[in-house]
């Protein structure tokens, strides 16, 4: 049982119910949400309530991320599953899809129950496990995928790794989709992208490095698209990154295919031309594209084409990345600039704030089928509040998370998350 909370003249909004006025949310005992909107008011205060004016501040459900990865278990000096959920409530997320990418992988039923117990007993946001869509992300044999869902794996994926086998991945989609599990992949060609360390074009031929071409990602994601319209089943591209992937999940949807897609932030808010002189927390996969292909997946987002957005949150430590940049890891964290970065896209008046939120809330929630995305009466009261103007410089020694593989070192944002409740508990304010 917690304090009953009011917060009350806040700009509420909702995606789930198109809800966007000034009002109050009302939070019971319980954590659940008692009323929220211009109206709530109405039912009077609850007794011994916690009142907040949140006047000049967005209250938004709590952001869901669907691609988090995490140390835990085997490489916690990179990130814990508690120092994860840390950086995620910093930056206003309160529940987080974690990637099977650890060691050992999340391909059975007491890894998954691990991954939950720790989340309990450490994690300050919401945690729930991705299971392996093969055993030991080898491609070779699925894993049983009916038992880890009833464990409470949410996805089944490869994480970071391709899937060349087709009769594996037909397979598996069938047996997902008889479960009602939503196979998600990274769409890349292990082959045709195995020596590119950035986008092919002229910048990389000028930065003398190997190039990957945009059919590295065009090609997997038509098959993944044609196998599961064969099979029926849910299939969720994690990362797309180019206009013609966009087009492809347009045509797919158009022949019947459950297709959904994501893109990272990073990819809506950073082009090839960042990379500068060889600076690797830019080097990612896919990789950074042209300014066009941005603008373009920008637009695929705002008309709804593109479902969601990720932080793709993939902490890496100065072993992996003060390297040669052909020899650097991939990836970058993002759990606590997500928000901050999808902004400049509101600011810039290319997306509505409605429909931002919606594709950092409620849109992976219903996706993956999680209890939150909502402010409905009666949901669990995963709330962020935004400040939409408020001015920051990002400094490494804010950042929550135990890597500091951030492309936006020392950017300045405007707007942030200035408090996040889980189940109505405040768990970071500034």
């Amino acid at each position: 049982m917690i304090k009953p909370l009011v917060l009350k003249n806040a700009r509420i909004l909702d995606p789930s119910r198109t809800l966007d006025q000034i009002g109050t949310i009302m939070v019971g005992s319980d954590g659940k949400i008692l009323a929220a909107g211009a109206d709530a008011l109405n039912q009077g205060t609850p007794e011994g309530a916690e009142v907040k004016d949140c006047s000049g501040l967005v209250a938004t459900p709590g952001l869901v991320d669907a691609r988090v990865f995490v140390g835990e278990p085997g490489a916690e000096h990179r990130e814990t599953i508690e120092s994860a959920s840390r950086a995620a409530a910093a930056g206003g997320v309160t529940s987080f899809i974690m990637m099977p990418d650890t060691d050992p992988v999340l391909d059975d039923i007491a890894l998954i129950e691990f991954v939950k117990k720790t989340a309990r007993d450490k994690a300050v946001v919401n945690v729930y496990p991705a299971a392996a869509l093969t055993r030991g992300l080898h491609g070779e044999e699925m894993t049983e995928i009916g038992m880890l869902k009833a464990a409470g794996a949410v996805a089944f994926t490869q994480g970071r790794h391709a899937l060349a086998d087709t009769q594996v991945l037909r397979r598996a989609m069938t047996y997902a989709r008889e479960f009602g599990a939503v196979v998600s992949l990274e769409a890349r060609d292990p082959y045709l992208a195995v020596n590119g360390v950035m986008n092919e074009g002229l910048f990389a031929s000028w930065l003398g490095l190997s190039g990957a071409p945009r059919e590295a990602e065009l090609i997997p994601l038509e098959r993944d698209l044609r196998i599961a319209a064969l099979t029926g089943a849910h299939y969720h591209a994690a990362k797309i990154s180019v206009p013609e992937s966009a087009e492809a999940i347009r045509v797919a949807r158009g022949r019947g295919a459950k297709a959904t897609c994501g893109i990272s932030i990073n990819h809506l808010s950073l082009n090839e031309n960042d990379i500068g002189e060889y600076r690797t927390f830019f080097k990612l996969s896919p990789p950074l594209r042209t300014e066009d292909d941005r603008q373009a997946m920008v637009d695929a987002l705002a008309d709804g084409t593109i479902d969601i957005i990720v932080s793709s949150h993939d902490p890496q430590d100065v072993d992996t990345k003060r390297l040669p940049f052909a020899d650097a890891a991939d990836g970058a964290i993002g759990l606590e600039t997500m928000l901050s970065a999808a902004l400049r896209l509101h600011h810039a008046d290319r997306v509505p704030l409605m429909r931002l939120i919606h594709a950092l809330s409620t849109r992976p929630a219903e996706i993956f089928g999680l209890d939150a995305g909502t402010l409905k009466p009666g949901a669990k009261a995963d709330i962020t509040l935004i400040d939409l103007d408020e001015p920051w410089l990002v400094s490494k020694d804010m950042i929550l998370s135990r890597s500091k593989n951030t492309p936006f070192d020392e950017a300045r944002f405007s707007g942030r998350a200035v408090a996040t409740y889980v189940a109505g508990r405040l768990v970071h304010s500034l």
